[in-house]
């Protein structure tokens, strides 16, 4: 099973992230999305996508195109994979400006992997055996730091591996 892993997308989403997310089974977005066209963007190849709240998201995201309301979001998801239990939110509420790993880990001690965004910055945080915290960076052009990036995880049973993505910034 590979999932790709987006966050702060913030309305737009690189082309080079819909490719990675393309050959994944499903996505998650971590917060900002911005806007429902890029949920509806993204086309994993099992076609499930899973997106919860970021500060800059309303709890629900519309279509502007016709002003539908799209979807509910949630502030945290939970998802079970063979192997654990991945957690995901966008990290803000662990305090603001520098999420911390520390809180996110008493939040949801039972989770295997706890991912989240809104720093903008990559991260893989394996400092604890058996619940590892990852941060896939922006996939969109907002401070995307460099360029836009995301994250893959393979599971294979109960091996869990990670694959970083980072694409140069188009000028």
């Amino acid at each position: 099973m590979k999932i790709g892993i987006l966050s702060d997308t913030h309305e737009e989403l690189d082309e080079q992230i819909v490719q990675v997310i393309e050959d994944c089974d499903i996505a998650i977005h971590a917060g900002d999305i911005g806007d429902s066209s890029v949920l509806r963007t993204l086309k994993p190849k099992a076609e499930h996508v899973i997106a919860v709240a970021g500060n800059n998201d309303k709890p629900y995201l519309w279509d502007f195109k016709d002003w539908n309301l799209v979807k509910n979001l949630p502030h945290v998801m939970e998802l079970v994979v063979p192997g654990g239990t991945i957690t995901v939110e966008h990290g803000h509420e662990h305090d603001m400006h520098m999420p911390s790993h520390q809180d996110m880990r008493s939040a949801h001690p039972d989770s295997r992997l706890i991912i989240y965004g809104h720093t903008h910055i990559q991260v893989i945080d394996e400092d604890r055996p058996g619940q590892h915290i990852i941060n896939p960076g922006a996939a969109g052009f907002t401070r995307n730091k460099g360029g836009p990036s995301c994250i893959v995880l393979t599971i294979d049973n109960d091996c869990w591996d990670y694959a970083v993505f980072k694409f140069a910034d188009k000028i």
